[in-house]
């Protein structure tokens, strides 16, 4: 008798959900005890609306998670991050696969510490081959990871200091062009203690250069932005 796997896409790209249809399709076939139902949600409200019709027991096996997802209309849940969360705390049985383009450091950390997903896939990193292998791997042994995330992880994994989750989020925010005296606005300290956080970590990563540039390229080298 096949195992029939639930699985829920929630994704807004088509072309991405025939992607993945085609390789749960592709593993079932080689795999005779195997069979996916599939279903898809192109929007949180919808994804939320399929979990729910299921609550009582779960249902649905396996998620397809996309970051960028529109956000629902109570505007509570703002992204695939935030939906991830609510799935996770809600149903502890669900297996997820985190599906993205993003490919900062920052941003893998953060989704790997929130949802600590079973499967992670940096869109970049995709093929058919990498596809089917993640689906085999998170149905029998997860986590499975892309190699944009294994190499990040590698980085942060050799580094012998510990750059805490302020540091990470101030180092991510001036990436981005934030300028310093906007900082308070985004994290929860003066200017005088972000500046010494800033000169401690330019003696951690060892930057001998004054302006932001040099530090945020070492920050980028170590796997943390």
């Amino acid at each position: 008798m096949n195992k029939i796997i639930k699985v829920l896409l929630i994704e807004d790209e088509p072309l991405t959900i025939e992607a993945y249809q085609r390789a749960l399709n592709e593993t079932a076939s080689f795999n005779e005890s195997l069979e996916f139902d599939i279903d898809s949600a192109s929007n949180c409200d919808n994804a939320l609306l399929k979990l729910k019709g299921d609550k009582t027991n779960c249902g649905i096996d396996i998620v397809f998670l996309d970051m960028r997802i529109p956000s629902s209309k109570d505007g509570v849940i703002l992204s695939g991050e935030d939906l991830g969360i609510k799935i996770k705390n809600t149903f502890k049985n669900i297996k997820i696969i985190v599906s993205t383009s993003y490919d900062d450091a920052f941003r893998i950390s953060s989704i790997l510490k929130s949802i600590n997903p079973d499967g992670f896939l940096i869109k970049s990193d995709l093929s058919a081959a990498l596809l089917l292998e993640a689906i085999k791997v998170v149905v029998s042994e997860p986590p499975y990871y892309s190699q944009t995330v294994l190499q990040i992880l590698r980085k942060q994994a050799t580094n012998d200091f510990v750059v805490d989750n302020i540091d990470r989020k101030m180092l991510y925010e001036l990436s981005n062009g934030t300028k310093m005296n906007e900082l308070p606005q985004v994290l929860p300290l003066s200017i005088a203690a972000l500046e010494r956080r800033k000169r401690l970590l330019r003696d951690i990563f060892n930057v001998t250069g004054k302006g932001d540039r040099d530090l945020l390229t070492a920050a980028r080298e170590r796997g943390f932005i």
